[in-house]
């Protein structure tokens, strides 16, 4: 198994000046002993903030914005990939992430995230 963390564009890493997803991957890694890929998964294109689309229009925003580092896609082949994510709110990047890892060969995709945004009951 092999972490990556959801990325950010890179105009967004320059303000924030960290990925706070590739902080968690790093430290998770760490403590059970496996390996940790920062780039594995680059995002191409910068999205909008995606607060108040609904799911469908999120799918729609991110479906293309992702790829496979090309020096690194070679750690996707037959490995199991665990994507990791400070918070979910309706999964469509980590679906548009998933379906990347599959299709660069991963033999199954799994997710960790720290937190998940709820709906109003």
């Amino acid at each position: 198994m092999i972490l990556a963390p959801v990325p950010l564009h890179w105009t967004r890493m320059l303000r924030r000046r960290f990925n706070q997803s590739a902080v968690l991957a790093r430290a998770i890694a760490h403590q059970l002993g496996l390996e940790c890929c920062p780039d594995l998964l680059v995002r191409h294109a910068r999205t909008p903030v995606l607060d108040g689309l609904g799911y469908d229009q999120r799918h729609a925003t991110v479906c293309d914005v992702f790829r496979a580092h090309p020096g690194r896609a070679h750690h996707l082949k037959d490995r199991t990939i665990l994507l990791v994510d400070d918070v979910m709110t309706s999964g469509a990047t980590l679906s548009a992430l998933a379906q990347i890892c599959l299709a660069g060969g991963a033999t199954d995709v799994r997710v960790l995230v720290l937190a998940r945004v709820s709906k109003d009951a």
